[in-house]
């Protein structure tokens, strides 16, 4: 059985792991839903301009019960309001908007692992002080952290169960997906699925993949600049 995240995460990296795992949540969240925000603008929709959710702030887009779940169990979501209606390519403009989170969430571990990988690459190669290799160390344990969360959060985000973009996606493809997704228990249904795939051990796997799939793209990266 395991405890409070924060205190497991302090047992294994200290306060370093704890504070590098607030952050990379919060601004990954922070720039997911305003990737949201811009597509709408992109597509006509000045929703999230109009109600203030243009912003930095990780509160305007989590609001407070995510914070306090987050600060509980460690993960947490966020919302960026739009009106599809007002899309100047109405559904494909929904997956377009929908789509955008995700995106946002893959350039982040982009970034982030492909930065890693070069930074092993062209690395200096003489001894340096421990002091030099347990900095470069963490930064380099800061940069994998980042790079795998936004690769699970876009994995989770395209699922296609409601209120995940992955539905919005698929329902986008087919008028009827679209009719089933507003059915009154379609909500549970993907409240049930979810929890499913936690529990029933799915979630576990994905989590070993895109951390086996990461450290591999790093270690390609690093070969190529080699």
């Amino acid at each position: 059985m395991t405890g409070w995240w924060v205190h497991d995460a302090f047992s294994t990296g200290g306060p370093f792991e704890v504070v590098s795992w607030i952050f990379w949540v919060l601004l990954s969240i922070t720039l997911h839903e305003l990737a949201h925000g811009w597509a709408a603008l992109w597509e006509g929709d000045t929703t999230p301009r109009d109600l203030g959710r243009m912003t930095a702030n990780p509160y305007t887009h989590m609001g407070g019960l995510s914070l306090i779940v987050f600060a509980v169990l460690g993960f947490a979501w966020g919302m960026m309001p739009v009106r599809p209606d007002r899309f100047r390519h109405r559904r494909w403009g929904d997956a377009i908007v929908a789509s955008a989170g995700p995106a946002m969430n893959i350039l982040i571990a982009f970034i982030c692992l492909t930065s890693v990988g070069i930074w092993q690459a062209v690395a200096p190669t003489p001894v340096l002080e421990q002091v030099e290799i347990e900095w470069q160390t963490r930064v380099q344990s800061f940069l994998l952290l980042g790079g795998w969360l936004n690769l699970i959060l876009c994995l989770l985000n395209l699922i296609p169960v409601p209120p995940l973009d992955g539905s919005r996606i698929l329902a986008s493809c087919s008028w009827k997906i679209r009719e089933l997704y507003r059915h009154p228990q379609a909500q549970l249904f993907g409240l049930f699925l979810f929890l499913l795939i936690f529990m029933g051990g799915i979630a576990d796997g994905a989590i070993r993949w895109t951390m086996y799939g990461a450290y591999r793209y790093v270690a390609e990266v690093t070969k190529l600049f080699s």
